[in-house]
């Protein structure tokens, strides 16, 4: 029985050894596979037309990111101000820009603390701006026996891929690693 313990403990200590480097890689190889589409294919609904589309959000931008105030102008987002303007061009830049830091794992604390905040407005947005507050169905349930990614779950499982990337930075393989080696002076690791 001993020998397995040992066993056991000298196993899980190498692993253990990984987990600072291989946990990050993870976590970014999975948003990689499974959110960077959801976030830029999100992001390409919002572009206007034309070369300068990134400055002029599409009329879906304001139905997505200020779903009340875009009803209340009767869908004329020249109706809207500069501060509507702003928060749906800052809003798209942030979904394409954020994912691409992750997966490229530079400045990637940062990036998924970011990521983490826009979450949030996202899910508050749906939550009151779109009613999703008033429907169960799409709501869901944490604890439940549904694995059926509603808003609660699906967030977070998200939060669930961030939050290591903001505790650990980005792991192997990032450009956080790549700035840090030439960051570090001769002869020390970084």
């Amino acid at each position: 029985m001993d020998m397995l313990i040992r066993l056991h403990h000298r196993l899980f200590a190498a692993i253990e050894r990984l987990a600072p480097e291989g946990l990050p890689l993870l976590a970014r190889v999975t948003f990689a596979a499974t959110l960077l589409g959801y976030f830029w294919a999100s992001a390409a609904t919002k572009l206007g037309d034309g070369v300068f589309g990134i400055l002029s959000p599409s009329t879906g931008a304001y139905a997505q990111i200020f779903p009340r105030q875009f009803e209340a102008t009767g869908y004329d987002s020249s109706q809207l101000g500069v501060f509507h303007w702003l928060v749906t061009v800052a809003g798209t830049w942030a979904e394409f820009l954020l994912p691409l830091l992750i997966v490229a794992g530079l400045f990637t604390r940062l990036a998924s603390l970011a990521m983490i905040g826009f979450v949030a407005v996202q899910t508050l947005t749906d939550l009151y701006g779109h009613g999703a507050l008033g429907q169960p169905e799409t709501l869901g349930a944490w604890f439940d026996r549904v694995p059926d990614a509603p808003i609660l779950d699906q967030r977070l499982l998200w939060l669930a891929l961030l939050v290591p990337l903001v505790m650990l930075g980005a792991g192997a393989l990032s450009l956080d690693r790549v700035l840090a080696r030439r960051a570090a002076p001769a002869g020390t690791p970084a």
